[in-house]
């Protein structure tokens, strides 16, 4: 019986969320991260165990591992669907383990069917480095997941998030005061046209939000500094732990 090839088992996949370079030329058909400079994320990670919050394909999780990384937990439950209802496949790690497999990481990744408020029940904590990208504003209590987030971190972490910064507010159509520090709250699908979205910080409140968790030294940026629509209002925090 003939095995496909990686190429065709990238097109047998219907949704494909990140672009992630593989070997021999190949890279999947996704389109995030928009920029991934923009994370600032060290050239350098060797050694280090990390916790990969919201991985889907694996795009983080496979660059950590390239660029010296130990070992990788990636975790995601998949209640993003990006408003699209029936997004998620029978296998929800069918693309990780796809591109685990190309890159040659199997031994140095695992991914877990797991949300970020049940992180305690990990036994491999804790980790020098976490990445929480695209997941904060999905969460109906983002202060818990970073108490938890923080309970699992003896380094540094980094979190991407939805910002309110140059977006008008979907419940007043005004623009958000620059420097402003507060959240706005989505019952439905107010942000983004996505149901999942729930709260929305300014960039000031995320920074807060982080130091609030116990991290210090926190750092924040935009991502885009002109955006032309809700998918690009995006944010960064940076913090360590003390």
């Amino acid at each position: 019986m003939r095995v496909a090839t990686i190429e065709e088992r990238i097109e047998q996949v219907p949704f494909w969320y990140h672009r992630i370079e593989l070997p021999d030329g190949i890279t999947t058909p996704g389109w995030a991260p928009l920029d991934a400079k923009a994370y600032r994320l060290p050239e350098r990670m060797d050694g280090e165990r990390i916790l990969d919050v919201g991985a889907w394909d694996g795009f983080w999780t496979f660059e950590a591992l390239k660029r010296g990384a130990s070992f990788v937990v990636a975790i995601d439950d998949f209640s993003d669907q990006l408003g699209k209802p029936g997004l998620t496949r029978e296998n929800k790690f069918e693309t990780f383990e796809l591109c685990r497999e190309a890159l040659g990481f199997e031994r140095k990744c695992m991914a877990l069917d797991m949300s970020v408020y049940d992180i305690d029940q990990l036994k491999v904590a804790p980790f020098d480095r976490i990445f929480c990208f695209g997941v904060l504003y999905h969460l109906r209590h983002p202060l818990l997941a970073l108490d938890k987030l923080r309970a699992m971190c003896s380094g540094t972490i980094h979190i991407e998030s939805a910002v309110l910064d140059h977006c008008e507010s979907p419940h007043t159509g005004e623009g958000i005061q620059n420097g402003a520090c507060h959240a706005e709250f989505y019952p439905g699908s107010e942000f983004g046209a996505n149901p999942s979205n729930w709260w929305v910080p300014t960039l000031k409140c995320l920074g807060s939000m982080v130091e609030s968790a116990g991290f210090s030294n926190v750092d924040t940026w935009k991502l885009t500094d002109h955006p032309m629509h809700a998918s690009q209002c995006r944010g960064f925090a940076s913090g360590r732990v003390s």
